[in-house]
C-alpha cells in the first residue's frame, strides 16, 4: 500500500471543543466533514486518548470552528500539541459559548458549528462522532485554512494523535519528543523553547539525517 496516496485527499483544519461539568477541552482536527444536508450533520474523528474525546463521550455535545488561513502557529500549538488536562486552552484566546455552554474560538476563525451527538463508531484508535448541527454561523470572510496550506506554507507538523499522523523523515538536528518539531541545528541551546508545544530543551532528542 502506498501511504502517499492519502496525501491526495483534501482536508481542512478545525478546532473541536466540548464541555462536561466544569471541564473544557479542545483539540485540532483535520477530519471534520459534512455528512448530510437535511438534517445538517457533521462527522468528526478524534483519538481515544484525547481529553476532548472523553468529554464528548460524557457530554454528548461538541462545537467546532474552521481556522482562518492566517491563524497563528501559537494557537495551533496550544490546541494541537498540548493537553486539555494540563492547560485551560481557551484562557489566552478570545472565545464565546454556544447554546450548550461549550466554548469556541471567536478569533482567527471563519465559521462555527454546534452539534449534538446522534451516533458514533469505534474506529480502533479513534472514535467517529456523528453530530446533528444545532447552530452554525460565519465568523469571518477570510479563506479557511486547508491542511495542505498548513503543511506547505506554514510548515506545520501533524500532532501524534491525529488521524493522518505518520513519523516525519529524520533530519540532522534536534526533535521535540512531545510534538515532533525539528530544530535543524548542530547545537541545542539550554534555554531553547519549542515554538509549537512550548516545552524546554529537556524535551528534545538528537536526530541524524538518513
Amino acid at each position: 500500500m502506498d501511504i502517499k496516496a492519502f496525501d491526495k485527499m483534501n482536508y481542512g483544519l478545525y478546532i473541536v471543543s466540548t464541555k462536561s461539568g466544569d471541564q473544557t477541552a479542545g483539540c485540532v482536527v483535520n477530519t471534520l466533514t459534512q455528512a448530510t444536508v437535511q438534517p445538517a450533520r457533521l462527522l468528526v474523528t478524534i483519538h481515544k486518548d484525547n481529553q476532548t474525546e472523553r468529554l464528548i463521550e460524557e457530554s454528548g455535545v461538541f462545537a467546532a470552528v474552521a481556522l482562518a488561513q492566517s491563524a497563528q502557529m501559537e494557537l495551533i500549538g496550544d490546541f494541537g500539541f498540548r493537553c486539555s488536562r494540563d492547560l485551560d486552552k481557551f484562557s489566552n484566546w478570545a472565545h464565546a459559548e454556544d447554546e450548550n455552554g461549550v466554548p469556541y474560538l471567536t478569533e482567527q476563525t471563519v465559521a462555527q458549528y454546534s452539534c449534538r451527538v446522534v451516533g458514533k463508531l469505534d474506529a480502533g484508535t479513534h472514535m467517529v462522532f456523528l453530530g446533528e448541527v444545532q447552530e452554525a454561523q460565519v465568523l469571518g470572510e477570510e479563506d479557511a485554512m486547508t491542511y495542505a496550506y498548513y503543511h506547505l506554507v506554514k510548515k506545520g507538523l501533524t500532532p501524534p494523535k491525529a488521524s493522518s499522523y505518520r513519523p516525519e523523515p529524520a533530519v540532522k538536528g534536534y526533535r521535540c519528543k512531545i510534538c515532533g518539531y525539528v530544530l535543524e541545528s548542530d547545537t541545542l541551546p539550554e534555554d531553547f523553547i519549542c515554538p509549537i508545544c512550548k516545552r524546554g530543551s529537556e524535551a528534545f532528542e538528537p536526530v541524524s539525517a538518513e
